[in-house]
């Protein structure tokens, strides 16, 4: 073991030792636990980060302290310290650090976490998805997702996330991966409607996969969008999550149709009452030759979520996060291997699960090469695609920058059935970057007294 690896695994063994702390009386120990990491970020890539934490769980009466304790009282203890471990430790911790130097080493971006697809193909059909676009029959082999995510830890990655298709289709080998990679942390994005008693009980013998169950609002919405039943299989699925006290959250994709749904408080309390501890909002993108445009959020209704999304996480007991509303707090987007890429179910890199254009293939390319590529150094070169940040994307916000981006770097549509000129996919996209320009300048400027400090 050379020196480096030497004082990562004295860090980790010292914080591991601090972790094993947080069993119970998490009020007196997890401020000891901030304490150590303070002394290990030496470089103080976490300061921020550690001030926010600290700064949140001052008020033990707040929605933070509330959700914190939940963590104790609804969670398995031995899952809990696992992906406390996984997370803080390597994740964060030895990983960020350990990107840091990649980075700088390598003059390109690397990412905090990857997302992969192990399969194209899903037991569900729903209206306006792109994964049809793929067909139902291109895959990752087990061997191929080991590969990547081995290429991923020397880089200091330690999260990785599935999509699809739905990614449960592959049950088993998820499984393998978890255990044979049981310093990182697995979430997936999943239709829930595969989820039983065996499989979250494989869950907690693993202890370090996490998933976010797609919900489009409540039973009307969701069966809408992605068939009748749904929504009665989801709700089973959490049920099961809960009683075998597994941490899950939800994934809520807001559209034309349901924004007023998915951004009320009704739905926010009905999700915790079932036991969620996370969820991510995504806005609908028209991705795909048979996309639905007139399923897009108009500027109304993504500000409607920019608000209650920010309401709420002053006073529910759920994290949340919005992928493009929130851009103020990544600094912009977070794609082309920033903070994140996506490895589609063909091997294709793609900078975002929403860019479905590449110029590398992991069958055939590195991943720090296809990082150095064409591609993912526009990204690079081009972050942030806008100075307000409420404008992040290079697609929804900024059209022009994909379209160029992409021309230049000569990269080609990964849509195996209908490829999609970028040029087209810009132009759908154009009328509403047009209408939240305005809305997003006067929310910009609004904000800019309480605009959070930089936490990297």
């Amino acid at each position: 073991m050379g020196t480096k690896g030497f004082i990562e695994s004295a860090k980790g063994y010292g914080l591991k030792r601090v972790l094993s702390h947080l069993g119970s009386e998490p009020n007196k120990n997890i401020p000891r636990v901030l304490n150590w990491v303070d002394r290990f970020d030496k470089e103080g890539v976490l300061k921020g980060k550690v001030s926010v934490v600290r700064e949140v769980l001052s008020d033990e009466g707040s929605n933070w302290s509330l959700l914190t304790k939940s963590l104790w009282t609804d969670i398995d203890t031995d899952v809990r310290k696992r992906l406390f471990e996984n997370f803080i430790v390597n994740a964060v911790i030895i990983g960020g650090n350990r990107q840091e130097k990649a980075r700088e080493e390598h003059g390109c971006n690397v990412p905090w976490a990857i997302l992969m697809d192990p399969t194209s193909a899903c037991n569900m059909r729903c209206s306006g998805c792109w994964a049809a676009e793929y067909g139902p029959d291109m895959s990752l082999s087990y061997h191929t997702l080991d590969s990547v995510i081995q290429q991923g830890k020397a880089l200091g990655i330690y999260m990785y996330i599935y999509s699809g298709g739905e990614p449960l289709l592959r049950k088993d080998d998820i499984v393998r991966l978890c255990e044979r990679h049981s310093d990182c942390v697995f979430l997936a994005f999943t239709n829930g409607t595969l989820i039983d008693e065996t499989f979250a009980d494989e869950m907690l013998r693993v202890k370090n996969f996490v998933p976010a169950i797609s919900v489009e609002g409540f039973e009307y919405e969701t069966d809408s969008r992605r068939g009748e039943g749904t929504y009665l299989a989801v709700e089973n699925a959490m049920e099961v999550l809960k009683i075998k006290k597994l941490p899950f959250g939800i994934s809520c994709c807001y559209t034309s149709n349901n924004t007023d749904k998915v951004g009320s408080e009704a739905f926010f309390d009905k999700m915790i009452s079932n036991g969620a501890k996370f969820a991510w909002f995504f806005t609908y993108m028209p991705v795909g030759m048979d996309a639905s445009p007139e399923l897009m959020a108009n500027a109304e209704q993504r500000e409607f979520m920019y608000q209650q999304v920010r309401r709420f996480r002053k006073s529910k007991a759920i994290f949340t996060m919005d992928f493009w509303n929130d851009g103020e707090y990544a600094d912009g987007c977070i794609g082309g291997g920033r903070r994140y890429l996506h490895i589609n179910a063909n091997g294709d890199l793609e900078p975002c699960a929403f860019i479905h254009y590449s110029d590398s293939n992991i069958h055939d390319t590195a991943l720090v090469t296809a990082l150095r590529n064409p591609l993912f150094m526009q990204y690079k070169e081009n972050q942030p695609f806008n100075g307000n940040m409420l404008r992040p994307c290079p697609l929804l916000d900024n059209p022009d920058r994909l379209r160029d981006m992409v021309t230049a770097s000569g990269a080609r549509s990964t849509e195996t059935l209908h490829p999609e000129d970028v040029g087209h996919l810009c132009e759908k996209c154009r009328p509403a970057s047009v209408a939240w320009a305005v809305a997003a300048e006067r929310l910009w400027v609004e904000s800019s007294s309480q605009r959070p400090k930089r936490t990297d």
